[in-house]
């Protein structure tokens, strides 16, 4: 019954098929982030919506919450997933966190399994795969670079590399431009640089755009004008903000910027770009004396009013929030939160959120994707 289900989920393209990355190597001990006495191998846990969401199957692979929660990416069709591990446990001392390169292809028709591993460059952490699934980009934070991968029946190859620089710390690509270039998001210089992309080569482009301080996940969906990035900002001592980005011009330019509150980890577009989902850390990460820490997370919803952000809604949410996945007719949102190992779902009808059930992972879950983002 799960090969069946999944081959239909795979054969229709739903994006009503999720996968979560999960890591079970770090933990939170009252706001540092440890390697638990008895960590959790990696998974993917793969995410039915319909009639209503629960876990398919998991598949043992590497992942990492080190990193923007976009780790993990679904080819169009849901035919396969690229998952990357930016951080393992140092075989050498098993209570440190070292920087890791592995990217895995994972094969979703069938029983779904690891398909072929390859190597990036050192902190391999976002992943964007183009829309004929044949071409990814993942962005390597501790080695300042990007990787271009070609995809295929059990491969992944490296093609190409680019140096983006020393503390850079690119951390999240997003394809534009009918993917002639993309943008990728610099936390450790606060700078969202631009790639061309020239067949299997890519450049690094003299422009840059300056949304906020230390711009962290990125993502754009429906008619693709307007792309929104999350500003991480200090770790936690101030506000920080989301800004808006117009891609319907010459050279993609930052149109607007709302503050959220304390950390915006992960950013999801709705499906027809209207709204945008943020899962706010709102101090849960945070030790238990800081004049700053709540013991829940936020989700909030702002809609795109041409150039503008709107605020519209907002409901608590688990701890330590990472990622987020809308349901393709946007009635359905899943957040990721790895305090607790859990996945809360949620309902939006444009104006209201109200919580939904829960799903338990068997391990935190780390970053999120769907079959057509």
């Amino acid at each position: 019954m799960i090969v069946l289900a999944l081959a239909l989920l795979a054969a229709t393209g739903s994006p009503d098929l999720v996968v979560s990355a999960n890591d079970g190597n770090q933990v939170l001990a009252d706001g540092t982030q440890v390697v638990p006495a008895h960590p959790v191998p990696g998974s993917l846990s793969i995410i039915a919506l319909a009639p209503r969401p629960h876990v398919v199957v998991t598949v043992p692979v590497a992942a990492s919450v080190i990193g923007p929660p976009r780790s993990v990416a679904v080819a169009r069709d849901g035919a396969f997933a690229i998952v990357t591990a930016s951080r393992k446990v140092d075989p050498a001392d098993r209570h440190r966190i070292v920087p890791d390169d592995q990217v895995a292809l994972i094969d979703l028709r069938g029983t779904p399994h690891v398909a072929a591993i390859a190597h990036a460059g050192a902190g391999a952490s976002g992943v964007a795969i183009n829309a004929a699934g044949t071409r990814a980009l993942v962005a390597n934070r501790s080695a300042g670079t990007v990787s271009l991968f070609a995809i295929g029946p059990a491969i992944l190859q490296l093609l190409a590399t680019v140096e983006i620089g020393d503390g850079t710390s690119p951390a999240q690509p997003l394809y534009i431009d009918g993917e002639r270039r993309a943008l990728v998001t610099c936390d450790g210089s606060s700078k969202i640089v631009v790639l061309a992309i020239d067949g299997d080569r890519l450049r690094l482009l003299p422009d840059s755009l300056a949304a906020g301080l230390r711009p962290y996940a990125i993502d754009t969906a429906g008619p693709r004008t307007r792309a929104v990035v999350g500003n991480i900002g200090g770790g936690g001592r101030d506000v920080d903000t989301i800004s808006l980005i117009a891609l319907d011009e010459a050279q993609p330019r930052v149109v607007d910027t709302v503050s959220v509150g304390l950390t915006p980890e992960g950013v999801k577009m709705s499906p027809d770009g209207r709204f945008v989902a943020v899962d706010v850390n709102n101090g849960s990460n945070m030790p238990r004396e800081s004049p700053r820490y709540t013991d829940h997370g936020l989700l909030q919803i702002w809609r795109i009013d041409g150039d503008k952000l709107r605020f519209v809604t907002q409901a608590s949410a688990g701890g330590w929030g990472q990622g987020i996945a809308w349901s393709r007719d946007g009635r359905t949102i899943l957040a990721q939160a790895m305090i607790g190992d859990r996945i809360e779902s949620f309902a939006f009808d444009g104006k209201h959120l109200s919580s939904g059930p829960a799903l338990d992972l068997p391990a935190g879950p780390a970053a999120i994707a769907a079959a057509g983002d």
